[in-house]
């Protein structure tokens, strides 16, 4: 991969559920170290993105490339899949995803969730996978929560525990679907100053919010969706400080704090 080649690129991206139609026609392009935010309301088609660009869902139309790299697909339109599961599980290897709901297995605990994909997924040695899993704990703020049960734990020391898995994986982006929407306003902000920081780093990020300010704070570029089109997209300062079309402008009024 070059310097210029994205690391996620989605070109013309169409998806239907049977005759509904839902994305008709996106492109985003990610490149390395870049944050992208999804905006738009419910139903704008912002978290199906995320779930076709990691293969989650089937897209009917469109090209996805990965590092350069496009999904190879077998069939057409609603008959479309990926042809090389190999494939497929590389890229998802490499985009890991925080979704809004934390999805921890309340079995295990901290630790052994945030161990588990790095070992069972790459096959990592175990010694070097717990000393990795226990500095990204240590780095989202819960390194004294590594024997805790999930149950143990409030929602945003979840969602933090969540992003460590996300990490442990070393993937080449993170992709957010609503990463703070579950919590209340107190532990939400535990979660938004763990993704600035991320963003500081230099990660490469898509993320899907209705966090206004912190689509804002750390995005370098801001796209608004509207009934599956791209309505609107800039960076931030403009998109946010001067919106063009009359959709966004409402949007933003509506989201506004009171």
């Amino acid at each position: 991969m070059s310097e210029t080649t994205p690391v996620i690129q989605i070109r013309d991206l169409h998806k239907s559920y049977g005759a509904l139609e839902v994305i008709k026609g996106v492109d985003i392009t990610a490149h390395q170290g870049q944050v992208v935010s999804l905006i738009g309301s419910s139903g704008s088609g912002k978290s199906t993105i995320l779930r076709c660009c990691n293969l989650l869902e089937d897209s009917q139309q469109g090209e996805i490339l990965f590092k350069g790299e496009p999904v190879i697909w077998r069939g057409a339109g609603l008959g479309r899949h990926p042809a090389d599961a190999k494939q497929v599980l590389r890229i998802r290897t490499n985009l890991s995803m925080v979704f809004q709901q934390f999805n921890l297995w309340s079995h295990m605990t901290v630790l052994q969730n945030v161990m588990e994909a790095p070992l069972t997924v790459q096959g990592r040695d175990r010694a070097d996978v717990e000393e990795k899993a226990r500095a990204y704990l240590d780095k989202v703020g819960i390194g004294d929560k590594c024997e805790a049960w999930p149950a143990q734990l409030s929602g945003g020391q979840q969602q933090r525990a969540a992003i460590a898995r996300a990490l442990c994986m070393e993937p080449q982006a993170l992709l957010f679907d609503e990463p703070t929407s579950a919590l209340d306003p107190e532990l939400e902000q535990e979660v938004v100053r763990v993704i600035k920081a991320l963003a500081e780093e230099g990660r490469t990020m898509l993320i899907v919010t209705h966090d206004m300010k912190m689509a804002a704070d750390v995005s370098d570029h801001v796209v608004f969706l509207h009934q599956g089109r791209i309505e609107e997209e800039g960076a931030p300062q403009a998109l946010f400080g001067a919106p063009k079309s009359e959709r966004l402008q409402q949007f933003l009024s509506a989201t506004a704090p009171a």
